[in-house]
């Protein structure tokens, strides 16, 4: 058994309870992991709010986690007992998610983590490293091309900007005044102010449009004015807002395709390794106050991670 976060109907932060879960030995290509931390992302405050038919409660959230290899299935010699290790997992399926003390989870979702970097900071970078490197192959844009990305403060946009400059991409971010330097330390070439019409802001540096919009602020429609004829829309949470124009492609990203894209865990601890990649925590919480974790994320304003820490 293990103490994990869990939820018991959907509702409000104050139907999250810790709970005690039943763990299973790893099987063959997996490894079990003694959870150090777990990050807190907006898909959990979507489970927790919505809940869901499959599997039935408790759910146990959390895409990404970072700690020690506790014991490993038949079939694996890349990671060994007491390696710290990061992994990326799918919170919906019969055990849970990952902020839970100790996880079962497909050896191909897990690697070491970035050299230098605490468990803390690496517990953030698996799921919206995969979720950012996901997108931008789905644009499919080319050196020198330029992207716009929305959101351009927040957690996912801060591993899209450094990865997008990664490929040779020119970088157009939006950010408020308090977040200007920040963003530029990410890697944009060009920060926009954060505004109530980003498709005007971007088309005022780039006036026939840009390629491409990573859009990680949820706008939506509201993105497609930025964006040149032919040009892609990759979004996150999924489309539902109808046809798109001009023969703009619209991307959704969903993360779950990349979960056992072992090659980029390894490309995203190599470039947070070598510093090119930032790891951001803003906040760290006990799992008895996961309610706060929830709570913070939903006001807004966070420049980091929340994580549940065991």
């Amino acid at each position: 058994m293990a103490r994990a976060v869990g939820i018991q109907r959907a509702g409000g932060p104050e139907v999250i309870e810790v709970i005690d879960r039943p763990v299973r030995e790893p099987g063959p290509g997996e490894i079990r992991m003694r959870v150090a931390a777990a990050a807190v992302n907006p898909t959990d405050v979507s489970l927790r709010t919505r809940g869901t038919d499959d599997p039935p409660p408790p759910w146990t959230p959390g895409m990404d986690a970072a700690g020690t290899v506790e014991s490993v299935g038949e079939g694996i010699d890349r990671l060994q007992v007491g390696d710290r290790v990061m992994a990326a997992v799918m919170p919906r399926r019969p055990e849970g998610g990952a902020q839970a003390e100790l996880l079962v989870v497909p050896a191909a979702s897990v690697v070491p983590i970035p050299d230098g970097a605490t468990l803390e900071q690496a517990a953030t970078l698996p799921m919206n490293g995969l979720t950012a490197m996901l997108g931008l192959e789905m644009l499919g844009l080319g050196p020198g091309d330029t992207l716009a990305v929305s959101g351009g403060a927040g957690l996912l946009a801060s591993y899209v900007i450094p990865l997008a400059r990664e490929r040779g991409l020119r970088v157009i971010a939006d950010a408020g005044p308090a977040d200007e330097r920040l963003v530029r330390s990410f890697g944009a070439d060009v920060v926009i102010p954060r505004s109530d019409d980003f498709a005007a802001a971007v088309r005022a540096v780039e006036p026939a449009g840009v390629a491409g919009v990573y859009d990680t602020a949820l706008l939506y429609r509201d993105a497609l004015g930025a964006i040149r004829d032919g040009g892609g829309l990759a979004v996150v949470r999924g489309w539902s807002h109808g046809d798109s124009e001009r023969g703009i492609k619209i991307h959704p990203v969903m993360v779950l395709e990349a979960l056992e894209r072992t090659e980029w865990l390894h490309q995203l601890r190599a470039l947070a390794s070598a510093g090119r990649i930032q790891l951001r925590v803003a906040g760290a919480y006990p799992p008895e106050r996961a309610a706060d974790a929830h709570r913070a994320i939903q006001a807004g304003g966070l420049r980091g991670r929340a994580l549940i820490v065991f």
